[in-house]
């Protein structure tokens, strides 16, 4: 998988592309961007909470739950020495106990949740 961000001169409009698809990122206009789109923590936090509602989604359909509606609302705090992601849930449907607590331990096992949840290294090369 590869993703590039390509910026030119507009502050701080950023083209994000992938194989087959293509979103902008920008910064808010109250930090000097042009606010064209979500700023890159945002970003951030919408691919966790997407990746979960999705995992929970295919889990939920594979066993035919009554859920209409999933919604996950991702925070990030910072701290000085650690970074928290508060993942709120939300089902709307017909589940019992049991099928919540389900679903709330196969969002924890979402790929960008495990991602994030490992030790992550980033290297730099210039190409």
């Amino acid at each position: 998988m590869s993703v590039t961000a390509k910026i030119q001169k507009e502050h701080f409009a950023t083209v994000i592309t992938t194989n087959e698809h293509q979103i902008i990122a920008d910064e808010q206009l109250t930090s000097g961007g042009g606010g064209k789109g979500m700023a890159p923590k945002e970003l951030l936090a919408a691919s966790l909470a997407s990746c979960a509602a999705i995992t929970m989604r295919m889990y939920a359909d594979r066993k035919q739950w009554l859920v209409n509606e999933i919604i996950v609302t991702v925070d990030i705090e910072q701290r000085e020495e650690e970074t928290i992601f508060l993942k709120n849930i939300k089902f709307v449907g017909t589940l019992d106990t049991v099928q919540v607590n389900r679903l709330l331990d196969i969002a924890n096992h979402c790929p960008v949740h495990k991602i994030l949840s490992s030790t992550i290294q980033i290297k730099t090369p210039v190409v």
